[in-house]
Protein backbone atom coordinates (compact mmCIF):
# COMPACT_ATOMS: atom_id res chain seq x y z
CA UNK A 1 0.00 0.00 0.00
CA UNK A 2 1.15 3.73 -0.62
CA UNK A 3 2.08 5.20 2.57
CA UNK A 4 0.15 8.52 1.44
CA UNK A 5 -2.97 6.32 2.08
CA UNK A 6 -2.64 5.24 5.25
CA UNK A 7 -0.79 8.67 6.79
CA UNK A 8 -4.56 10.12 7.04
CA UNK A 9 -6.15 7.16 8.51
CA UNK A 10 -3.50 6.80 11.41
CA UNK A 11 -3.67 10.77 11.78
CA UNK A 12 -7.43 10.64 11.53
CA UNK A 13 -7.39 7.81 14.22
CA UNK A 14 -5.27 9.13 16.66
CA UNK A 15 -7.20 12.58 16.39
CA UNK A 16 -10.55 10.31 17.67
CA UNK A 17 -9.04 8.37 20.27
CA UNK A 18 -8.89 11.01 23.26
CA UNK A 19 -12.98 11.18 22.52
CA UNK A 20 -12.96 7.65 22.23
CA UNK A 21 -11.48 7.35 25.49
CA UNK A 22 -13.19 10.09 27.32
CA UNK A 23 -16.36 8.45 26.23
CA UNK A 24 -15.37 5.19 27.94
CA UNK A 25 -13.63 6.63 31.08
CA UNK A 26 -14.74 4.04 33.48
CA UNK A 27 -13.76 1.08 31.31
CA UNK A 28 -10.08 3.09 30.32
CA UNK A 29 -9.92 3.28 34.35
CA UNK A 30 -10.50 0.27 34.88
CA UNK A 31 -8.21 -1.41 32.43
CA UNK A 32 -5.65 0.75 33.70
CA UNK A 33 -5.91 -0.24 37.00
CA UNK A 34 -5.86 -3.83 36.26
CA UNK A 35 -2.27 -3.41 34.65
CA UNK A 36 -1.14 -1.53 37.16
CA UNK A 37 -2.02 -4.69 39.43
CA UNK A 38 -0.94 -7.20 36.98
CA UNK A 39 2.71 -5.54 36.18
CA UNK A 40 3.22 -4.92 40.81
CA UNK A 41 1.67 -8.55 40.75
CA UNK A 42 4.35 -10.04 38.72
CA UNK A 43 7.30 -7.70 39.84
CA UNK A 44 5.98 -8.98 43.41
CA UNK A 45 6.62 -12.36 42.46
CA UNK A 46 9.90 -11.77 40.37
CA UNK A 47 11.64 -10.30 43.11
CA UNK A 48 9.65 -11.84 46.42
CA UNK A 49 8.98 -15.02 46.00
CA UNK A 50 11.87 -16.16 43.08
CA UNK A 51 14.76 -15.02 45.14
CA UNK A 52 13.62 -16.77 48.45
CA UNK A 53 12.80 -20.09 45.82
CA UNK A 54 16.74 -19.98 44.66
CA UNK A 55 18.46 -18.48 47.37
CA UNK A 56 22.16 -17.03 47.50
CA UNK A 57 24.66 -18.35 46.53
CA UNK A 58 27.04 -19.13 49.02
CA UNK A 59 30.98 -19.30 48.06
CA UNK A 60 33.38 -20.76 50.42
CA UNK A 61 36.31 -18.98 49.80
CA UNK A 62 39.35 -18.42 52.17
CA UNK A 63 40.24 -14.62 53.06
CA UNK A 64 44.06 -14.48 52.07
CA UNK A 65 45.29 -11.14 54.04
CA UNK A 66 48.19 -10.01 51.18
CA UNK A 67 51.01 -8.40 52.73
CA UNK A 68 52.30 -6.59 49.91
CA UNK A 69 49.06 -5.01 48.75
CA UNK A 70 48.36 -3.59 52.36
CA UNK A 71 52.09 -2.27 52.66
CA UNK A 72 51.26 -0.31 49.21
CA UNK A 73 48.28 1.13 50.62
CA UNK A 74 50.00 2.73 53.93
CA UNK A 75 52.93 3.81 51.89
CA UNK A 76 50.05 5.89 49.69
CA UNK A 77 48.24 7.13 52.95
CA UNK A 78 51.56 8.02 54.51
CA UNK A 79 52.80 10.31 51.04
CA UNK A 80 49.25 11.78 51.02
CA UNK A 81 49.33 12.37 55.02
CA UNK A 82 52.76 13.96 54.38
CA UNK A 83 51.65 16.49 51.71
CA UNK A 84 48.82 17.16 53.57
CA UNK A 85 51.27 18.31 56.81
CA UNK A 86 53.24 20.16 54.51
CA UNK A 87 50.62 22.18 53.28
CA UNK A 88 49.00 23.48 56.72
CA UNK A 89 52.98 24.23 57.75
CA UNK A 90 53.38 26.61 54.60
CA UNK A 91 52.61 30.52 55.98
CA UNK A 92 50.63 32.24 52.47
CA UNK A 93 50.35 35.84 52.20
CA UNK A 94 46.71 37.68 52.98
CA UNK A 95 45.70 39.24 50.45
CA UNK A 96 42.95 41.43 52.05
CA UNK A 97 45.71 43.00 54.87
CA UNK A 98 48.95 44.66 53.34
Amino acid sequence: MNSKILFPKFKNFFEKLPRILAERAFLVCLFLFLLALALGAFLFYKYNFLVKKTGPEIIKSEFRFEENKYQGILKIWQEKEEKLNETSTSQYLDPFFP
